[in-house]
């Protein structure tokens, strides 16, 4: 470390060097650097336009910021743990480039305020990035469901069979989850975009400054109206790790059947080599990675949430220094939300085949068409409890008998109820006990291609 300088006349000495290394943050927080600039420039407009700082000073800090972004975007400006933070590596190399007009930017404002204007900065950005994404992950389901409305796929409850269902509408489920993420972060993007530059350390300025000024150029929807809330506030990023996590579980009980399809005992899927890998001793495997690996890192996103909410149960106003700490949870959900998205999207466009032999082998071989018996019964007026314990017993009978239903004689469905005619057969085919549930929002394929029309209307709009 290069020698630590005194904070200011106050202090008598410099940090121990393990205390500064302690204390920084530059390490991570230069993931900030462009929206501390951003937000500078904004600050370093507003003193000049009301007269703090000179109109020519004015012009100085923003040349010298924009030079700065130049360089770090160039790999010149590469600040190290003496800078400490982001905040005071940019204000020193400016300092360097403009000189004493860059000592002026820091008028007016803290580094409470500061800071919290770059995070919301860089989270308003990172909210519309994976707003993209979600609507990316929804148009590569939309285009496998267009393609299978009429494939059917056991549909499960407690992991037994229970109903056929069409693989469209299976789905389409996964395009609502994402639809309600997508919403979400829509509107947690406007508490975000609050600014809350000009609050301070916490208690406002002595200076006449804009802050709705510094708003409009940030392009914030409005400024916080109380100062101390605006420098201790992290409910936006609470919000933003509740949705993101709410993101991962939909990813991760995807991600779950994937797996399961691709099992040998479940076979519906096929993985590809580009989205699989070997084992190192098993020459025969190919292994999910993909979503296993997914499934995995919803857990961190589920830390992070936690981690911030323990940050902040017990913190008193205003500003605090554990508030350092939301950082490194935030940026980390950030990357692994996109990482997650992105390959979940190239799974499921790229990298796997739905079996359509092995879906239609796997409906037609059980008895989940035992509810359509009792609704057969039930529409030809047999009470549906009474319809219900009575094809209760003929699936047992059935498979003592090693029998399905469709395998059963006309005379023994009468033998049951004498109701029962010819049309069972048609009633408990697979095709129609999908077809006939066609009460909105159900499998029926009329509805699942109203699905599809909806989805693509709010794709389009």
């Amino acid at each position: 470390m290069k020698e630590q300088k005194t904070w200011s006349q106050r202090f008598e000495s410099a940090l121990h060097p393990a205390i500064a290394r302690f204390n920084a943050s530059i390490s991570f927080d230069i993931e900030l650097i462009e929206y501390d600039i951003t937000g500078s420039i904004a600050h370093a407009k507003m003193l000049a336009k009301t007269g703090i700082i000179s109109p020519e000073e004015g012009e100085q800090l923003v040349a010298g910021l924009e030079q700065i972004r130049g360089e770090y975007r160039r790999g010149e400006f590469t600040p190290g743990i003496d800078a400490e933070d982001v905040h005071f590596a940019v204000e020193k190399r400016l300092t360097e480039l403009v000189g004493d007009a860059g000592k002026k930017l820091h008028t007016a404002r803290s580094r409470n305020d500061q800071v919290g204007t770059d995070t919301r900065l860089y989270l308003r950005d990172q909210i519309q990035q994976i707003r993209h994404q979600l609507r990316e992950f929804q148009g590569v389901l939309v285009d496998i469901a267009e393609q299978n409305v009429e494939t059917l796929i056991p549909g499960y409850t407690h992991l037994q069979r229970a109903q056929p269902v069409s693989l469209a509408h299976h789905l389409l489920a996964y395009f609502q989850m994402s639809q309600r993420d997508w919403e979400r972060l829509g509107e947690i993007y406007q508490r975000v975009n609050i600014s809350p530059l000009g609050s301070g350390a916490l208690a406002g300025t002595t200076f006449p400054i804009d802050r709705h000024y510094t708003a409009e150029l940030l392009n914030f929807g409005g400024v916080y109206a109380n100062s101390l809330d605006g420098v201790s506030d992290r409910d936006f990023a609470i919000e933003f790790l509740c949705a993101a996590s709410l993101i991962m579980v939909h990813l991760s009980r995807l991600a779950e059947e994937v797996i399961l399809w691709s099992s040998q005992e479940f076979g519906f899927v096929t993985l590809k080599d580009s989205c699989a890998t070997g084992s190192s001793i098993m020459p025969q495997k190919k292994n999910p990675d993909v979503p296993e690996l997914v499934r995995g890192k919803t857990g961190r996103v589920f830390g992070h949430l936690q981690g911030m909410l323990v940050l902040m149960k017990g913190l008193p106003l205003a500003y605090n220094k554990d508030l350092q700490d939301d950082k490194e949870a935030l940026f980390d959900s950030v990357k692994t939300v996109k990482a997650c998205l992105e390959a979940m999207t190239i799974l499921l466009q790229e990298g796997l085949e739905f079996r359509i032999d092995r879906l239609r082998e796997a409906v037609e071989s059980d008895f989940s068409n035992a509810t359509d018996v009792a609704d057969y019964l039930a529409a030809r007026g047999v009470p549906f409890r009474e319809a219900y314990n009575l094809v209760g017993k003929v699936v047992k009978t059935s498979l003592a008998a090693g029998k399905l239903l469709k395998e059963l004689s006309l005379e023994e469905w009468k033998q049951l109820h004498p109701a029962f005619e010819e049309d069972i057969y048609q009633a408990i085919a697979p095709r129609q006990v999908v077809a006939a549930r066609n009460s909105y929002g159900g499998t029926g394929f009329d509805q699942v291609r109203q699905q599809l029309l909806a989805a693509q209307s709010q794709l389009s709009g």
